[in-house]
């Protein structure tokens, strides 16, 4: 006949059997699918991040190229700009050339006449003057012919003084007639100014 078991050895069994149970569903399951989470992101990341630095090489690149092509850009369009206003220089006077010439064609025709009067030289001479009077207002060039004004050190330069009735400072005698182009004095008129009397 078989001895009944202890109720308390059984339960030590017991406990042991769960116990392992337990460890090894703990160790199959929770652990197991924790582990592969983490490791399968990893794996995954990693080509990730090779195609992300050649993608950044590549476009690198790109705006190297970029960056060249427009310093060449820029270079070409620094020289051009210095060769317009090399070229601006050295033409700014075409159009008055151009227009000036008309009137050495008078002179040369004037002084090639033989057994001209001194009336037909006058008359030529005149002709003359009013082409260069044309060309002079074409381009805005004017004359400064003072005489009677008060003196304006801007527009005149005097190069003496003299005793006169009229006003102190005035303009006596233009000796020379200046001119402005566009209101800029390109030459002074040169003036004998008037002074006030010594008593």
């Amino acid at each position: 006949m078989q001895e009944p078991k202890n109720p308390e050895s059984n339960q030590p069994e017991q406990t042991v059997e769960t116990a392992e149970t337990v460890n090894v569903n703990a160790t199959t399951t929770p652990e197991e699918a924790t582990v592969n989470d983490v490791v399968e992101p990893e794996e995954a990341a990693a080509p990730d991040l090779a195609a992300l630095l050649k993608e950044a090489e590549l476009k690198s690149v790109e705006n190297h190229d970029a960056w060249l092509r427009s310093k060449a850009d820029v270079e070409n369009i620094r020289k051009r700009a210095q060769t317009d206003v090399a070229n601006a220089h050295k033409y700014a006077i075409d159009k008055f050339s151009t227009e000036i010439i008309p009137v050495m064609d008078s002179l040369d025709a004037a002084l090639a006449v033989e057994n001209a009067t001194v009336e037909n030289f006058k008359n030529g001479m005149e002709l003359t003057q009013k082409q260069l009077n044309a060309v002079f207002e074409k381009f805005n060039i004017k004359a400064i012919n003072p005489e009677g004004e008060k003196f304006d050190p801007h527009h005149h330069q005097a190069m003496c003084t003299v005793d006169s009735d009229i006003a102190p400072n005035t303009v006596v005698q233009v000796m020379q007639k200046g001119y402005t182009l566009h209101d800029r004095v390109i030459r002074p008129a040169l003036v004998s100014v008037s002074k006030a009397k010594e008593s």
